[in-house]
């Protein structure tokens, strides 16, 4: 079949490579335009955009796929259908309606479970065991389409969302392929989405990432794998902001009759207790005890928590946040 492949970040290349590689003819490669990564910086392509030329593809970078002027452009490639994969905008209606077979989306998650824009970070930080890929088709209502192939996915221990997001995209890039195939085929159908089950992972914000210490410890040490890279956790201390970069929960502090849940009524969630074994231990609520093993200082090097300790730069006593 004749596509055009829409796809922004590294989590799509996968894909991209699956497509080029089958009997699939990929007429064009659409993605986001060339951005600064800081403010600083010189706007550089992202990596699809990379990617498809190494390939040797056409590379289109519109402003906005809402435009007529693109809607005419995707009419006259006369693809059969459109290919999407972390893309970065909604495509309206009427460009839906230009390939005959309309447009199949990859997405990284159990659909219903996790629609939106981060359903790999969403998934970790929620707790999850297991999480998946889906191809679907796609239509006005965000990743409500008619779902085609499905695979599930274990969430390993200690996993963060990049190393499971790269692992997604490989896997998801086979089920895209295969989902072609069958299409081309003949002899692949779709079932409707339970929408009784649905849930939504929305776009992550700075915000997100920002620790509030009433939480257990087990909340937390999930968001910072599950916002990592981006948008980290952060809290403050002695008026210095500072990210948790790696930490795990004290397994006592969980018990009734701990110690620690004993002081917790005494004591400010984000309370430093002191070291256990080179890391901070750090009262969170219900009396959990997070260890944070690494952190960074804003403008400094990621060091343990001895290390910050030796540094005078945290000490027990002090309340985060």
């Amino acid at each position: 079949m004749r596509a055009v492949f829409f796809g922004t970040p590294e989590w799509a290349v996968p894909s991209l490579d699956a497509l080029a590689a089958s009997q699939h003819e990929i007429l064009a490669v659409v993605t986001q335009p060339d951005r600064r990564s800081s403010r600083r910086g010189s706007p550089a392509p992202p990596p699809v955009a990379q990617r498809a030329q190494q390939l040797g593809l056409e590379l289109h970078q519109p402003l906005t796929v809402k435009s007529p002027e693109f809607r005419e452009w995707l009419r006259r490639k006369e693809a059969d259908l459109g290919v999407v994969v972390a893309y970065g905008e909604i495509l309206p209606r009427p460009l839906l309606e230009v390939p005959p077979r309309g447009f199949v989306n990859l997405h990284f998650s159990l659909l219903p479970r996790y629609r939106g824009a981060a359903p790999v970070q969403w998934a970790i930080a929620s707790g999850e065991e297991v999480t998946g890929v889906t191809t679907m088709a796609i239509r006005p209502r965000l990743d409500a389409g008619e779902i085609y192939l499905q695979k599930e996915v274990p969430i390993e221990a200690g996993e963060t969302a990049s190393s499971l997001g790269r692992r997604l995209a490989s896997i998801g890039a086979q089920l895209l392929r295969e989902t072609l195939d069958r299409m081309q085929r003949g002899d692949l159908s779709s079932r409707p989405q339970d929408e009784s089950r649905a849930t939504y992972a929305p776009s992550l914000t700075k915000q997100d990432g920002r620790v509030d210490w009433s939480w257990t410890g087990g909340v937390i040490a999930r968001r910072v794998l599950g916002f990592d890279p981006w948008p980290g956790c952060t809290t403050s201390v002695r008026g210095r902001e500072m990210r948790l970069l790696e930490v795990d929960v004290e397994p006592a502090s969980e018990k009734a009759g701990s110690p620690e849940r004993a002081e917790a009524g005494e004591l400010a969630p984000g309370t430093v207790l002191g070291l256990s074994d080179g890391a901070l231990r750090v009262l969170c609520g219900e009396g959990s005890v997070l260890l944070v093993r690494k952190l960074q200082f804003e403008g400094g090097r990621p060091m343990t928590g001895r290390e910050a300790v030796n540094g005078r730069l945290i000490a027990a006593g002090d309340v985060l946040g």
